[in-house]
């Protein structure tokens, strides 16, 4: 099994590839700090599987995974985050990652989720999968943030992070115009009035840092 380790901190992304060395199963781990490194990589090598972090610093892990799907449907992509499940987990199994995974688990429970994945069956916790029983197929339950598209959430965020809509656009490489229109759709969804109430709900819900 051949596994690419996809972080943009040093001393995280060393760790995995030291318990994924471990696994018999893996004959070769590589690295990659960014995403535009893992798309490169794909682009070149044939991997059974990604690790994937959700947070980068060039291009976000959804974006990532998307245009991994894009360029091999079939390729295993397992997401990894410091963030709470119900905040990315269901966004990234939609979007076609094979599993979700804090990256606070037990070296254990990684090996059991590269295995799963590997086979090409999908990883959840028992929390999560009593989450997603709940979740799919019905809205009337969902929280505010989870009606937003993943490139609204994305905006959100940045705008909850106290980031400018001109920097965000620079961030997003999207023009102003643009931000303003996915920034009027967020407070539209979420019934909101004004940045700062973005802000005050996503800290009260732990969506920023």
């Amino acid at each position: 099994m051949k596994i690419l380790v996809a972080d943009d901190h040093s001393v995280v992304r060393k760790g995995l590839m030291q318990i994924i060395k471990d696994m018999p199963e893996v004959a070769e781990v590589e690295e990659a700090e960014n995403g535009k490194e893992v798309l490169a990589k794909v682009k070149t090598e044939d991997f059974d599987l990604v690790l994937l972090d959700i947070s980068m610093p060039d291009k976000s892990g959804l974006e990532v995974l998307s245009e991994l799907k894009g360029l091999n449907p079939d390729l295993h992509v397992l997401m990894l985050s410091t963030y709470p499940e119900d905040l990315y987990a269901i966004r990234t199994l939609k979007a076609g990652a094979s599993g979700y995974l804090n990256k606070n688990s037990a070296p254990e429970e990684l090996s059991t989720a590269i295995r799963k994945a590997a086979k090409g069956e999908k990883y959840v916790s028992s929390t999560l999968a009593e989450k997603l029983a709940f979740t799919f197929g019905s809205d009337r339950d969902k929280l505010p943030h989870e009606k937003l598209s993943d490139r609204e959430f994305q905006v959100m965020r940045l705008i909850a992070s106290g980031k400018s809509l001109s920097q965000i656009a620079e961030t997003l490489f999207l023009s102003s115009k643009t931000i303003s229109t996915y920034r009027a759709r967020i407070l539209e969804k979420m019934d909101l009035m004004n940045n700062a109430e973005i802000t005050n709900y996503a800290i009260k819900n732990n969506i920023v840092d």
